[in-house]
């Protein structure tokens, strides 16, 4: 009887085992949770840059939620646009689908449905030399948009052709949340 009694009790090593497979599995499920969330709801991105000072610095990580997003004027956006530095570009909505926008070539002001911006996140007033290569007034179609980044005088964006509009499904997401340098996390506002 007692050699039954101790054949029914646990081993000690399946004991290690089972658990060793209980880490494996929380693994594996946190995993998936993290792609899950990273594909469908919000993205970790890096700045490259100086174009968005002084909002953004170059090399700040961001958050940029994915998830049922729809870009409104002011927005910082991340577009995955093909472009000729083939690389990210995080800038905020000026102009959206059917809105017009036009930059005074003499005072360098952005207007958009004929109405000056209010722009008080800019670095510094647009050089009326950096209004690119576009011809203005710029009508956008449905489905895109116009962006801007706000170092006016030191970025490469929709004013330039090499960018130009950008379709509304090359919009990764809008940047929400700045997790790195610790310094200065927290939420971007406009």
């Amino acid at each position: 009887m007692d050699e039954e009694f101790v054949s029914c009790e646990e081993n000690p090593g399946s004991a290690l085992v089972r658990e060793v497979f209980d880490w494996i599995e929380s693994a594996i499920m946190a995993l998936v949770c993290v792609i899950l969330v990273f594909t469908f709801i919000g993205r970790q991105v890096g700045v490259s840059g100086d174009s968005m000072i002084n909002t953004l610095n170059d090399q700040d990580r961001l958050v940029a939620v994915t998830f049922m997003y729809k870009p409104k004027n002011g927005d910082i956006v991340v577009a995955t646009k093909p472009n000729l530095r083939n690389e990210p570009l995080i800038k905020r909505v000026i102009a959206v689908g059917g809105q017009t926008i036009d930059i005074n070539r003499e005072t360098g002001e952005i207007l958009v449905d004929g109405v000056v911006i209010e722009e008080d996140y800019i670095r510094e007033p647009m050089d009326p030399r950096s209004t690119g290569d576009m011809d203005y007034p710029v009508a956008v179609p449905p489905g895109y948009v116009f962006l801007m980044g706000d170092n006016r005088n030191y970025s490469w964006d929709s004013r330039y052709q090499g960018v130009g509009l950008i379709d509304e499904r090359h919009i990764l997401g809008k940047a929400v949340y700045r997790i790195m340098p610790y310094k200065n996390m927290g939420g971007l506002y406009k």
